[in-house]
């Protein structure tokens, strides 16, 4: 009984207080920015995404442009969640440095050929519908964003550290 009471009065105080918490007024009211670097294209991006909980104009054109398949230019919406992750991760580290992208969409014929020369790469990987980033973080070894990752429980993380990079998706929550 003393748990369940002191579990209330946290959950109590943390809506009192207002943390920015997903779905939570005080996280609709924030402005959403994220920072990419692309280490195949040298294309750096600074984005204000969402601004009061609204939708930024032109704002997700310019995510799909930058997270296209690089291989083939195809461009593909990116699931709006998979930034609201991001940010919250990058949240997690104070929205120091900049993400460095590794792989962001991926249409299903490079899906397909990566599945040939290398390991790891799923038959209907969720990078093939927008929904899975491949990044590092540069305010952050990649064991860290890892282990923060892992900590938001809302998707798939995927720990690669011979490849220095750490794989965040927006599927079922899993870990590899």
């Amino acid at each position: 009984m003393p748990v369940r009471r002191r579990e209330f009065l946290l959950g109590t105080f943390a809506g009192i207080t207002g943390l920015a918490l997903p779905g939570s007024r005080a996280f609709a009211a924030e402005s959403h920015a994220l920072s990419f670097y692309h280490i195949h294209t040298g294309e750096k991006l600074r984005v204000v995404y969402r601004e009061n909980g609204e939708l930024v104009a032109g704002a997700l054109d310019e995510v799909n442009q930058f997270l296209r398949d690089f291989r083939t230019d195809e461009t593909h919406p990116i699931d709006v969640a998979l930034l609201d992750e991001l940010c919250k991760l990058y949240g997690s580290f104070e929205g120091r440095g900049h993400f460095e992208v590794i792989s962001g969409y991926r249409s299903p014929k490079t899906n397909e050929a990566l599945r040939h020369v290398t390991s790891g790469v799923a038959k209907d990987s969720l990078h093939i519908s927008g929904r899975a980033i491949d990044v590092r973080l540069t305010s952050a070894k990649i064991d860290q964003l890892r282990d923060a990752a892992i900590a938001m429980r809302s998707g798939g993380v995927g720990y690669y550290p011979d490849s220095n990079f750490v794989h965040v998706d927006v599927g079922r929550v899993r870990r590899w």
